[in-house]
């Protein structure tokens, strides 16, 4: 039997969990929360298995919540139901240690599976969560990579200019500079990046995220 805490501060959203939940054979509600206080009172003395927890919540975020949860039952998951699908949020709930992230808009059934899931040890995160979680690593990852390119400011917006197909003079207008600076600017990129040519450099901008692959 998996024994549920919910923390929201909606008593609707509560009661319509309560209901859809109280139908499951191997789930039980064993308290509920309108705050970060009552979570805190509560949390010792219902000794539940999981904690479905919203991110806004009175007095105490939820990212706070989670932290303070994890710090006292390292072992019991936390997931987040929320209306929120910013990386911003997600990321954060996730840092605080949760093991899943659930939009509130998700269907019953991918709730309960969120919640079996959940308890069993594994981590959760709708499609949505996911997507945003893969994105936000290739950024970093990009972002990282793009730090370490040998290139002044000034290079970078040629070399990105070059693998949007500008000629040198549209560089040049576009940058304020004249040609010959744009292909000695160009010799120098080539020389840095050890390649022979412009579709050299194309495919290095492309490789470190310094263009879109559809441009």
């Amino acid at each position: 039997m998996i024994r549920i805490f919910i923390a929201d501060d909606h008593k609707i959203f509560r009661d319509g969990l309560v209901s859809l939940l109280s139908r499951e054979d191997d789930m039980i509600v064993v308290a509920q929360a309108a705050s970060g206080k009552e979570v805190l009172e509560q949390l010792h003395t219902v000794s539940p298995d999981l904690l479905i927890l919203d991110i806004h919540m009175p007095g105490m975020p939820g990212e706070a919540i989670c932290k303070w949860v994890k710090e006292q039952s390292p072992q019991m998951p936390v997931l987040v139901l929320s209306m929120h699908d910013e990386s911003t949020y997600i990321l954060k709930m996730l840092e605080a240690g949760a093991s899943g992230y659930l939009l509130k808009e998700a269907g019953a059934t991918e709730l309960l599976q969120a919640i079996r899931t959940v308890a069993k040890g594994d981590t959760y995160y709708s499609q949505h969560v996911s997507q945003t979680i893969l994105h936000q690593l290739i950024r970093g990852k990009q972002q990282r990579e793009t730090n370490r390119i040998p290139l002044t400011k000034r290079e970078l917006e040629v070399l990105r200019l070059i693998a949007e197909e500008y000629s040198n003079q549209e560089i040049a207008d576009k940058l304020f500079i004249s040609v010959r600076t744009v292909d000695t600017h160009r010799t120098n990129i080539i020389d840095k990046l050890d390649v022979k040519n412009t579709a050299g450099l194309v495919r290095y901008a492309l490789k470190h995220g310094l263009v879109e692959p559809d441009q």
